[in-house]
């Protein structure tokens, strides 16, 4: 039997390239994984993500997915993958993080939370057991464990509390898929998650009691929920020091370019962000020579091609001047083109990096790119 994850090549500090197995196929990694909130990554078609984006495995979020359509629908699908027509692998988040968002319509109890929906104002409750019952039902190759998300800032007792509710809520989430076999004839793997927010000996123990859990791989969170880019990476560099080296460690809500490479530089092997798609509703575009904001009224007669560097169809396909032309007629073609760019870019961002880790040269490769990323054109 294959094991779950494999590391291909080390470097001397931390970054790796791997590959990780399921039953819906192999991911490369470093691997960045777009962001399907609603079993659609918004804009993009499943054939554009497959075939031009190059996506190896995209997410699903258990919280929207079980408002809407629901479980009743999901199961009679026959799991997301058949839903929503992605026979690749599918990565499902736990669902505390959008709950603990709701934080003037949540009531967060030691069994569970109860919350009011976004959508009709209903009232719902998850427990660890009540998230993994429906990400049974979602599917998903890859799933998290059910967790509490501190803000930031956030008093140290707060992180504690919170960290060691999270540790108590993982010991139910295995019990739960140790007593209940999978739906669709494929197997699922359960990722727990560090927490402790920006505290060193707190990220520590967590960091512990997440390695003794003795999953397929770790997650961690809390990160990137606006803490300074520095103190990410410092949280990030210590967790990855005590999760173990041999099973894949996901970093979860990173981030921009730079984060990521960054990220992987800490020996992180699975990342996701809405930004390249949120950013690129917004008309900015990341490209290897840096941001372009698309409105700009310098590319108004600009009819180069949109990404001379670009790997995807439609950086060959239009130019900036059109590009920019419907973002000021407001036309939906303009999100589209610049979500398919935005992600094929990604993608590429974590195809190179793992291509340099392979190579040898990836820290100085790494400083080299990383000062044009961060410019604005």
């Amino acid at each position: 039997m294959q094991p779950f994850f494999e590391i291909e090549k080390k470097t001397e500090s931390k970054a790796r390239a791997g590959v990780i197995s399921t039953s819906h196929g192999q991911i490369q990694t470093p691997i960045f994984m777009p962001v399907g909130t609603v079993a659609s990554v918004k804009t993009v078609h499943q054939h554009e993500l497959k075939e031009d984006i190059k996506a190896e495995i995209i997410l699903g979020n258990t919280y929207h997915l079980y408002l809407r359509p629901g479980m009743e629908v999901m199961q009679n699908a026959g799991g997301l993958h058949q839903f929503m027509k992605w026979d690749l692998p599918i990565l499902t988040d736990s669902g505390g993080y959008q709950v603990f968002s709701l934080s003037d319509s949540r009531k967060m109890t030691e069994q569970g939370v109860k919350f009011k929906s976004h959508i009709d104002g209903s009232f719902h409750f998850i427990s660890p057991e009540k998230s993994m019952e429906i990400q049974r039902q979602i599917g998903a190759d890859i799933f998290m464990a059910f967790d509490e998300c501190t803000p930031y800032p956030c008093e140290y007792n707060q992180a504690k509390t919170s960290m060691e509710l999270t540790h108590r809520w993982l010991k139910r989430c295995i019990n739960w898929c140790g007593e209940n076999p999978e739906l669709y004839g494929h197997k699922q793997h359960l990722f727990p998650i560090v927490q402790g927010s920006v505290y060193s000996d707190l990220r520590k123990i967590s960091a512990e009691v997440i390695s003794e859990a003795d999953a397929v791989g770790n997650a961690i969170g809390g990160l990137s929920v606006g803490e300074p880019e520095e103190e990410m990476y410092r949280i990030t560099d210590i967790v990855t020091d005590i999760l173990p080296v041999a099973k894949p460690r996901y970093l979860m809500g990173v981030g921009t370019p730079w984060n990521i490479l960054e990220s992987i530089g800490l020996g992180i092997d699975m990342m996701d962000c809405v930004m390249p798609t949120r950013n690129a509703r917004n008309a900015m575009l990341f490209t290897w020579n840096g941001v372009m904001n698309m409105k700009n009224e310098k590319w108004k007669n600009d009819f180069s091609n949109l990404d001379e560097f670009g790997t995807s169809f439609v950086d060959r396909e239009y130019s900036k001047a059109y590009v920019r032309h419907l973002f000021i007629a407001k036309e939906y073609l303009a999100k589209q083109i610049a979500s398919i760019h935005n992600l094929a870019f990604y993608l590429d961002l974590v195809k190179t990096a793992r291509e340099h880790i392979v190579a040898g040269d990836f820290y100085e490769w790494k400083d080299s790119v990383t000062p044009a990323l961060r410019q604005r054109l």
